[in-house]
Protein backbone atom coordinates (compact mmCIF):
# COMPACT_ATOMS: atom_id res chain seq x y z
CA UNK A 1 0.00 0.00 0.00
CA UNK A 2 1.05 3.78 -0.96
CA UNK A 3 0.95 6.12 1.85
CA UNK A 4 0.58 9.92 0.82
CA UNK A 5 0.46 13.08 3.14
CA UNK A 6 -1.14 15.83 1.12
CA UNK A 7 -1.05 19.26 3.17
CA UNK A 8 -2.80 22.50 2.21
CA UNK A 9 -3.83 25.43 4.19
CA UNK A 10 -7.15 25.83 5.11
CA UNK A 11 -9.80 22.88 4.68
CA UNK A 12 -11.59 24.31 1.51
CA UNK A 13 -8.40 23.30 -0.36
CA UNK A 14 -8.03 19.59 2.09
CA UNK A 15 -11.47 18.98 0.95
CA UNK A 16 -11.01 19.99 -2.64
CA UNK A 17 -8.11 16.84 -2.70
CA UNK A 18 -9.67 14.88 -1.00
CA UNK A 19 -12.84 14.77 -3.09
CA UNK A 20 -10.56 14.15 -5.93
CA UNK A 21 -8.55 11.28 -4.45
CA UNK A 22 -11.80 9.60 -2.97
CA UNK A 23 -14.05 10.22 -5.92
CA UNK A 24 -16.27 12.50 -4.00
CA UNK A 25 -16.00 10.68 -1.03
CA UNK A 26 -15.51 12.48 2.06
CA UNK A 27 -13.12 10.26 4.20
CA UNK A 28 -12.68 9.47 7.88
CA UNK A 29 -11.03 12.20 10.49
CA UNK A 30 -8.17 10.54 12.35
CA UNK A 31 -7.15 12.22 15.73
CA UNK A 32 -3.51 12.82 16.18
CA UNK A 33 -1.80 15.00 18.68
CA UNK A 34 -2.09 18.45 17.69
CA UNK A 35 -3.85 17.74 14.09
CA UNK A 36 -6.47 16.13 12.34
CA UNK A 37 -6.17 14.37 9.51
CA UNK A 38 -9.04 13.16 6.96
CA UNK A 39 -7.81 9.38 5.37
CA UNK A 40 -8.79 8.65 2.00
CA UNK A 41 -8.65 5.68 -0.08
CA UNK A 42 -8.30 5.68 -4.28
CA UNK A 43 -11.10 3.57 -5.40
CA UNK A 44 -9.88 0.77 -8.02
CA UNK A 45 -6.64 -1.19 -6.62
CA UNK A 46 -4.27 0.90 -6.60
CA UNK A 47 -4.32 0.27 -2.74
CA UNK A 48 -3.41 4.23 -2.44
CA UNK A 49 -4.48 5.69 0.71
CA UNK A 50 -4.26 9.50 1.32
CA UNK A 51 -4.13 11.55 4.35
CA UNK A 52 -4.85 15.16 4.08
CA UNK A 53 -4.27 17.66 6.60
CA UNK A 54 -5.02 21.29 6.45
CA UNK A 55 -1.89 22.60 8.56
CA UNK A 56 -2.46 26.71 8.27
CA UNK A 57 -1.23 29.57 6.30
CA UNK A 58 2.39 30.20 6.39
CA UNK A 59 5.51 28.20 6.13
CA UNK A 60 5.86 27.39 10.27
CA UNK A 61 2.11 26.37 10.33
CA UNK A 62 3.11 23.95 7.31
CA UNK A 63 6.12 23.08 8.70
CA UNK A 64 4.86 22.31 12.06
CA UNK A 65 1.62 20.13 11.10
CA UNK A 66 3.81 18.49 8.62
CA UNK A 67 6.53 17.48 11.12
CA UNK A 68 3.31 16.10 13.33
CA UNK A 69 1.59 14.17 10.77
CA UNK A 70 5.02 12.42 10.02
CA UNK A 71 6.10 12.10 13.36
CA UNK A 72 2.77 10.62 14.08
CA UNK A 73 3.01 7.94 11.40
CA UNK A 74 6.69 6.67 11.76
CA UNK A 75 5.89 6.18 15.53
CA UNK A 76 2.90 3.92 14.12
CA UNK A 77 4.78 1.94 12.03
CA UNK A 78 2.78 3.47 9.18
CA UNK A 79 5.29 6.00 7.59
CA UNK A 80 4.69 8.10 4.28
CA UNK A 81 5.94 7.54 0.83
CA UNK A 82 5.41 10.83 -0.21
CA UNK A 83 4.43 14.10 1.40
CA UNK A 84 2.88 16.72 -1.14
CA UNK A 85 1.78 20.60 -0.43
CA UNK A 86 -1.07 21.48 -2.36
CA UNK A 87 -3.62 24.17 -2.69
CA UNK A 88 -4.34 27.07 -5.03
CA UNK A 89 -2.10 30.30 -5.39
CA UNK A 90 -0.53 32.91 -7.77
CA UNK A 91 0.52 32.43 -11.37
CA UNK A 92 3.04 34.42 -12.34
CA UNK A 93 1.14 35.34 -15.84
CA UNK A 94 3.30 37.46 -17.48
CA UNK A 95 6.09 35.33 -17.44
CA UNK A 96 7.61 33.71 -20.92
CA UNK A 97 6.19 30.52 -19.45
CA UNK A 98 3.45 31.79 -17.47
CA UNK A 99 0.55 30.03 -15.69
CA UNK A 100 -2.67 31.26 -15.68
CA UNK A 101 -5.52 31.56 -13.79
CA UNK A 102 -7.28 28.45 -14.03
CA UNK A 103 -4.46 26.38 -15.06
CA UNK A 104 -2.01 23.50 -12.94
CA UNK A 105 1.27 23.40 -12.02
CA UNK A 106 3.43 21.00 -10.36
CA UNK A 107 7.03 22.16 -9.10
CA UNK A 108 10.40 20.95 -10.40
CA UNK A 109 11.28 23.34 -7.48
CA UNK A 110 10.31 23.94 -4.25
CA UNK A 111 11.95 27.84 -3.24
CA UNK A 112 11.44 30.07 -0.52
CA UNK A 113 11.97 33.74 -1.68
CA UNK A 114 11.89 35.92 1.28
CA UNK A 115 14.53 33.81 3.34
CA UNK A 116 17.37 36.08 3.73
CA UNK A 117 18.32 39.64 4.11
CA UNK A 118 17.84 42.83 1.98
CA UNK A 119 21.27 44.44 1.39
CA UNK A 120 22.29 48.01 -0.71
CA UNK A 121 22.95 45.66 -3.63
CA UNK A 122 19.36 43.72 -3.12
CA UNK A 123 18.61 40.43 -1.71
CA UNK A 124 20.85 37.69 -0.01
CA UNK A 125 19.04 34.36 0.06
CA UNK A 126 19.72 32.69 3.51
CA UNK A 127 22.01 30.39 2.09
CA UNK A 128 24.69 33.00 0.82
CA UNK A 129 24.88 33.86 4.42
CA UNK A 130 26.09 30.61 5.43
CA UNK A 131 22.92 28.54 6.42
CA UNK A 132 19.76 26.54 6.16
CA UNK A 133 18.40 25.98 2.38
CA UNK A 134 16.40 27.29 0.11
CA UNK A 135 15.26 24.96 -2.44
CA UNK A 136 14.07 21.24 -2.24
CA UNK A 137 13.76 19.21 -5.93
CA UNK A 138 11.24 16.92 -6.14
CA UNK A 139 12.21 13.57 -7.47
CA UNK A 140 12.13 14.04 -11.78
CA UNK A 141 9.82 11.06 -12.85
CA UNK A 142 7.65 11.88 -10.05
CA UNK A 143 7.39 15.71 -11.88
CA UNK A 144 7.20 14.36 -14.97
CA UNK A 145 4.45 11.67 -13.89
CA UNK A 146 2.34 14.31 -12.27
CA UNK A 147 2.41 16.89 -15.36
CA UNK A 148 1.61 13.79 -17.95
CA UNK A 149 -1.27 12.75 -15.83
CA UNK A 150 -2.62 16.25 -15.11
CA UNK A 151 -1.54 17.94 -18.16
CA UNK A 152 0.00 21.12 -15.18
CA UNK A 153 3.31 23.13 -16.36
CA UNK A 154 6.62 22.68 -14.84
CA UNK A 155 8.13 24.86 -13.42
CA UNK A 156 9.54 26.75 -9.76
CA UNK A 157 6.72 26.98 -6.92
CA UNK A 158 8.05 30.26 -4.63
CA UNK A 159 7.17 30.07 -1.13
CA UNK A 160 6.14 33.38 0.44
CA UNK A 161 5.57 35.17 3.63
CA UNK A 162 3.88 37.83 2.57
CA UNK A 163 1.59 37.92 -0.86
CA UNK A 164 2.90 39.82 -3.26
CA UNK A 165 0.70 42.46 -3.76
CA UNK A 166 2.38 45.02 -6.27
CA UNK A 167 3.78 44.84 -9.79
CA UNK A 168 6.99 46.17 -8.89
CA UNK A 169 7.33 43.13 -6.62
CA UNK A 170 6.08 40.28 -8.74
CA UNK A 171 8.66 41.58 -11.59
CA UNK A 172 11.34 41.54 -8.73
CA UNK A 173 10.57 37.78 -8.06
CA UNK A 174 10.18 37.23 -11.37
CA UNK A 175 13.64 38.64 -12.31
CA UNK A 176 15.43 36.72 -9.32
CA UNK A 177 13.11 33.45 -10.27
CA UNK A 178 13.15 33.51 -13.79
CA UNK A 179 11.74 29.90 -13.57
CA UNK A 180 8.96 30.64 -11.26
CA UNK A 181 5.27 30.06 -12.30
CA UNK A 182 3.52 30.20 -9.36
CA UNK A 183 3.52 31.75 -5.90
CA UNK A 184 1.98 30.16 -2.26
CA UNK A 185 2.92 30.33 1.24
CA UNK A 186 3.53 26.60 2.61
CA UNK A 187 5.72 24.75 0.29
CA UNK A 188 8.81 25.13 1.42
CA UNK A 189 7.68 24.66 5.10
CA UNK A 190 6.31 21.11 4.01
CA UNK A 191 9.36 20.56 1.99
CA UNK A 192 11.64 21.64 5.02
CA UNK A 193 9.37 18.95 7.53
CA UNK A 194 10.01 15.77 4.77
CA UNK A 195 13.60 16.40 4.32
CA UNK A 196 13.81 15.70 8.04
CA UNK A 197 11.99 12.61 7.23
CA UNK A 198 14.07 11.51 4.63
CA UNK A 199 10.45 12.21 2.13
CA UNK A 200 10.09 12.74 -1.10
CA UNK A 201 8.20 15.77 -1.27
CA UNK A 202 5.76 17.78 -4.59
CA UNK A 203 4.00 20.89 -5.03
CA UNK A 204 0.74 21.23 -6.97
CA UNK A 205 -0.90 24.79 -7.17
CA UNK A 206 -4.08 25.44 -8.90
CA UNK A 207 -3.82 29.20 -10.61
CA UNK A 208 -6.31 31.24 -8.83
CA UNK A 209 -5.46 34.74 -9.41
CA UNK A 210 -2.45 36.45 -10.98
CA UNK A 211 0.68 37.31 -9.16
CA UNK A 212 0.81 41.02 -8.77
CA UNK A 213 -1.72 43.95 -7.77
CA UNK A 214 -4.81 42.26 -5.56
CA UNK A 215 -7.55 42.58 -7.53
CA UNK A 216 -10.43 40.44 -5.76
CA UNK A 217 -12.85 40.64 -7.92
CA UNK A 218 -10.40 38.78 -10.84
CA UNK A 219 -9.70 35.95 -8.43
CA UNK A 220 -11.08 32.43 -9.11
CA UNK A 221 -10.80 30.60 -6.14
CA UNK A 222 -13.80 28.81 -6.98
CA UNK A 223 -12.41 27.16 -10.35
CA UNK A 224 -8.95 26.97 -8.86
CA UNK A 225 -10.62 24.48 -6.41
CA UNK A 226 -12.09 22.55 -9.22
CA UNK A 227 -8.71 21.75 -10.58
CA UNK A 228 -7.36 20.60 -7.71
CA UNK A 229 -10.08 18.06 -7.78
CA UNK A 230 -9.60 17.06 -11.14
CA UNK A 231 -6.10 16.89 -10.49
CA UNK A 232 -5.91 14.84 -7.26
CA UNK A 233 -8.65 12.74 -9.06
CA UNK A 234 -5.55 11.70 -11.53
CA UNK A 235 -3.75 10.57 -8.33
CA UNK A 236 -3.19 6.77 -8.81
CA UNK A 237 -1.42 7.54 -12.32
CA UNK A 238 1.47 8.79 -10.58
CA UNK A 239 1.32 8.57 -6.64
CA UNK A 240 1.14 4.52 -6.45
CA UNK A 241 5.15 4.22 -7.00
CA UNK A 242 7.03 5.43 -4.15
CA UNK A 243 9.88 7.62 -5.21
CA UNK A 244 13.82 8.19 -4.21
CA UNK A 245 13.64 11.21 -1.49
CA UNK A 246 14.23 14.87 -2.71
CA UNK A 247 17.75 17.19 -3.20
CA UNK A 248 18.07 20.14 -0.68
CA UNK A 249 19.90 23.09 -1.65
Amino acid sequence: MTRVLVVTAVEAERDAVARGIAGGRAGDEIAAPGIVLRRVTAPGPHRLTADTLAGGVGPAAAAAATATALTAGALAGTPYDLVVSAGIGGGFVGAVRGAPVGSLVVSDAIVVADLGAETPEGFLPVTDLGFGAVEHRPPEPLVRAVAGATGAARGTVLTVSTVTGSAARAAELASRHPGALAEAMEGFGVAEAAAAHAVPVLEIRAVSNPVGPRDRAAWRIKDALEALTRAFGTTTAWAVAPAPAPDQR
